[in-house]
């Protein structure tokens, strides 16, 4: 038992020693790959805008004729 007790005392060392498991870092953030339906989605967001642009056309337009009618 005697001898054991050297090389149980130098485990002991080692394991204390030891520096604590470093974070794993989240991986860096690729760059974008463009896919098939990207131009798709351009084409449905800038029709989107006009459709917004030409809704806000009517509203005024209608407040105008209501306050020439008034």
């Amino acid at each position: 038992m005697t001898r054991y007790l050297p090389l149980l005392a130098l485990a002991t060392a080692c394991a204390a020693c030891s520096k604590p498991p470093q974070p794993h870092e989240p991986p860096a953030p690729q760059a974008r790959v463009e896919t098939p339906w990207d131009s798709l989605e351009a084409q449905k967001k800038k029709a989107q805008d006009v459709q917004k642009v030409v809704d806000d056309q009517a509203k005024a337009q209608a407040k105008a004729i209501e306050a020439q009618a008034n």
